[in-house]
């Protein structure tokens, strides 16, 4: 049996240790429960096929990773996780003019080719898209793409994380570093204690670059900090199948049960170090966008303020691979705002990589050299 250990428990953490314990493996999870973790802060929409974005490698990950979200639940509630914070409640493209709209529609058509998941596509009208989600301010249209769901980062990742200890996983909560002799990393040390492993895979978010350091390694991953914002409404009775509402700005809203929203999210570049405050003006922020998008949500009760860093590497797109010039050490990193989208599938990959298994993507694509300068 291979010993593994997982260094990072978000969703691609707890995804990789899962994935590795169902199949077999003496596996070791260990987290240093930082705050500002993007997985624990972060509500997340599975609908990638409206994207923009022409990094074609992107989309293809994007695209597998919200194929795999279904058969991964049903796995899940098979294991007894009821509560894993994903609902598949479609989707709202939402716009004011009718032209965006058609673009939207024609570009759901085509990419339903490949994706069949996307599901039915229909075209909402005003009245159509208000009865969806009645906070919505008035004049939006919409497409609507039922194959879309929600996600709740934290949910999601505690029932793999639980569902990997079931299988034989251990998690440790510790501040790891790595271990090595020669050009081999032969597992970490936590502390005065030693632990051992065939190999050790890397899923340590915005602090990659720090626990790689140690090696020599330089590994380029930034940071951009994101606040979401939980508020709850009165007087509607089953937000929980409310679908996400996508517009035109960087902003969003997802309805969970128990009349909770959620509007999100700020993209703070310029910031200093792992500041985790809560701050008058992203608050500002996301209500002066979310109370314009939703001015129905003015009544609302507010709740909290979560803060995470969403890890990004050059190009903006995720590297996946064993480190060059080290045996025994596997990372990925750099899912940025998709990692709720990713994390699951590429756990998956991470994990048949540390088996040494065939895997479903061209692993080139993310060559992981991509995110290392020489030190």
């Amino acid at each position: 049996m291979k010993k593994l250990i997982v260094i990072g428990s978000g969703i691609l953490g707890a995804s990789t240790a899962y994935q590795l314990a169902k199949m077999g493996a003496d596996v070791l999870i260990i987290d240093r429960k930082d705050k500002g973790q993007a997985t624990d802060a972060a509500a997340g929409i599975i609908c990638p096929w409206l994207s923009q974005r022409r990094n074609q490698a992107w989309y293809r990950l994007a695209k597998a990773g919200a194929r795999f979200y279904p058969g991964l639940i049903e796995e899940l509630q098979r294991e007894g996780e009821t509560e894993t914070g994903y609902a598949q409640v479609g989707a709202l493209s939402i716009h004011h003019d009718l032209e965006r709209i058609r673009k939207m529609e024609e570009r759901a058509q085509l990419r339903k080719a490949d994706a069949p998941e996307i599901g039915e596509i229909t075209r909402l009208h005003e009245k159509e898209t208000h009865e969806l989600f009645p906070l919505l301010e008035e004049g939006y249209q919409s497409v609507r793409i039922s194959g879309a769901a929600r996600i709740d980062g934290r949910a999601l990742r505690d029932a793999l994380v639980r569902s990997a200890q079931r299988n034989g996983a251990i998690l440790i909560q510790g501040d790891a570093s790595l271990m090595y002799q020669s050009n081999r990393v032969t597992g970490v040390t936590i502390g005065s204690d030693t632990f051992s492993a065939d190999k050790t895979i890397v899923c340590a978010g915005a602090w990659a670059g720090q626990l790689l350091q140690p090696l020599g390694i330089h590994f380029n991953v930034s940071f951009q900090k994101a606040q979401i914002m939980h508020l709850q409404v009165h007087d509607r009775q089953d937000t929980g199948t409310w679908p996400v509402i996508m517009p035109p700005s960087d902003q969003y809203l997802l309805a969970f049960d128990k009349q909770k929203i959620v509007i999100g999210a700020t993209h703070e570049n310029e910031i200093e170090g792992y500041d985790t405050r809560i701050t008058a003006g992203g608050m500002q922020e996301i209500l002066n966008k979310g109370l314009a998008l939703a001015p129905g949500l003015a009544d609302s009760t507010f709740q909290e303020v979560r803060v995470g860093f969403r890890p990004f590497t050059p190009g903006f797109l995720p590297v996946i691979g064993a480190v060059p010039d080290w045996e025994g050490l596997i990372a990925a990193n750099g899912l940025g705002a998709s990692g709720l989208t990713m994390g699951p599938f590429i756990g998956s990959q991470l994990a048949k990589l540390a088996l040494g298994m065939n895997l479903d993507i061209d692993i080139d694509d993310y060559d992981i050299r991509k995110a290392m300068d020489e030190s």
